[in-house]
């Protein structure tokens, strides 16, 4: 009897989609998975990966190198469009 109740026990849970523990990596970033909703400034980009890398022990290193290398990709970036941006209001 005690067999067919953690049977049906763990068939329930994964009906339901299973136990999932919260992964303290922010797979977004890391993997652009779970992003739904998430729109961000390239500023805000830049400061999130800043936060993730220095969490550090909770990355392998190749996600860090990972991560460090999108860092980097982000501030070329904002610094190209810094650089470009006209220094005075275009007016009609």
């Amino acid at each position: 009897m005690k067999k067919i109740a953690v049977l049906m026990a763990l068939t329930s849970i994964v009906a339901v989609g299973g136990v999932q523990a919260e992964s303290p990596k922010d797979e977004c970033l890391l993997y652009s998975e779970k992003c739904a909703n998430q729109a961000a400034t390239l500023q805000q980009r830049v400061k999130k990966l800043q936060q993730e890398i220095k969490k550090g022990k909770i990355y392998n290193p190749q996600e860090l190198k990972k991560l460090e290398m999108k860092l980097k990709e982000a501030n070329d970036l904002l610094n190209s469009l810094k650089s470009e941006a006209p220094s005075a209001p275009i007016t009609k």
